[in-house]
């Protein structure tokens, strides 16, 4: 079964960084290098939006964090990254992680003003 698992994830100051983590282990190295995986993040009361996808050609990003996000993979270790830099409280929120219909638990983010 494929799993994905975040990490990364915690308090930090407005104008401060971040680095979330998805692993996936029990996923074959060919089908982690197919398709696209994402971030999506959710906050109470709100649906759960894009954040930024990679494969093994493109990126894509959310309007909200071009310029400050960058989502990067780690092929060998079957992970991929998605640095948070100059975070807003409007980033706060649960990061989950996802390829095709599988779903992470989620890593919690919290920016304080």
């Amino acid at each position: 079964q494929v799993q994905l698992v975040e990490s990364g994830g915690g308090v930090v100051q407005a104008g401060g960084s971040l680095r979330l983590s998805c692993a996936a282990p029990r996923i074959i190295l060919s089908t982690f290098n197919t398709g696209v995986t994402n971030w999506y993040r959710q906050t109470p009361g709100r649906q759960r939006e894009f954040v930024a996808s990679s494969s093994t050609r493109t990126t894509n990003y959310a309007d909200s964090v071009k310029g400050r996000f960058t989502i990067s993979r780690d092929n060998n270790k079957k992970i991929i990254y998605l640095q948070m830099k100059d975070l807003k409280p409007e980033d706060t929120g649960v990061y989950y992680c996802n390829k095709n219909s599988v779903w992470g638990q989620g890593t919690q983010v919290t920016v304080s003003s």
